[in-house]
């Protein structure tokens, strides 16, 4: 068992005591203002112990959701926990590695709060990953601290770090998102339990060829309208 498998083992427990929070409704409100909707394929990275899963299964009764974490302790207390969902495929095992048993393409593939915790060194491999596992049109949405509250934490609150706890900066993300043909479509930077800021909501897409040739006429007002008839 390796360092960060069994330092998530023994966080379940904090999971548990913590419950679904307002983190968890917030990452689900901003899913939906991408088109998170009942039938949808999703695939949830660091799933813990289901806390975000379950209102993942809630918004999508119909659809599919497999749900990934490197803890198996994690995910043994959330099929016991989540046994009667039956829309919802539990997974053991790290996501960078390829001998992970994730099949099929998702139209939303989720990181709650889990990119911080995933070695920079692997970022690149991730998300090559990801891309082959994302349908055309789908989104990967990641939720972060903000790289500069997280950095303040490193400083002045190291009590609340996990095992690996790193800033993912933008330009760090991006080098190692575009190169696997992902590009952010939206970024914002929000407050959930302080009011400076203290997490980051991420959206990537794919990238597609597009042709820009075409012109759009531009839009006139009625008074513009009215004077080129005049003239």
């Amino acid at each position: 068992m390796s360092e960060i498998e069994n330092f998530y083992n023994e966080y379940s427990a904090k999971q548990l005591e913590r419950g679904i929070n307002k983190r968890h409704f917030t990452i689900i409100d901003k899913l939906k203002q991408f088109g998170l909707k009942d039938g949808m394929s999703v695939l949830e990275i660091g799933c813990g112990v289901g806390t975000l899963t379950k209102l993942l299964s809630d918004e999508n009764p119909n659809g599919t959701i497999v749900a990934n974490d490197i803890s198996e302790k994690n995910i043994e207390i959330a099929k016991n926990l989540f046994k009667e969902y039956d829309n919802i495929n539990f997974i053991y095992g790290d996501a960078v590695k390829s001998d992970i048993k994730i099949q099929g393409k998702f139209d939303f593939i989720v990181m709650p709060d889990v990119l911080e915790h995933i070695p920079i060194d692997n970022h690149k491999t991730l998300f090559e990953k990801l891309e082959t596992l994302l349908n055309t049109n789908g989104y990967i949405a990641i939720n972060i601290p903000n790289p500069y509250y997280l950095e303040w934490c490193h400083v002045h609150r190291k009590d609340i770090l996990q095992i690996i706890d790193q800033p993912i900066y933008t330009d760090i993300l991006v080098s190692n998102t575009y190169p696997n043909n992902l590009h952010i479509k939206y970024l914002e930077t929000y407050s959930i339990w302080i009011d400076n800021h203290d997490y980051q909501f991420i959206v990537l897409e794919k990238n597609k060829t597009q042709d820009f040739k075409e012109i759009q006429p531009p839009k006139l007002s009625l008074y513009q309208k009215i004077m080129n008839k005049l003239k």
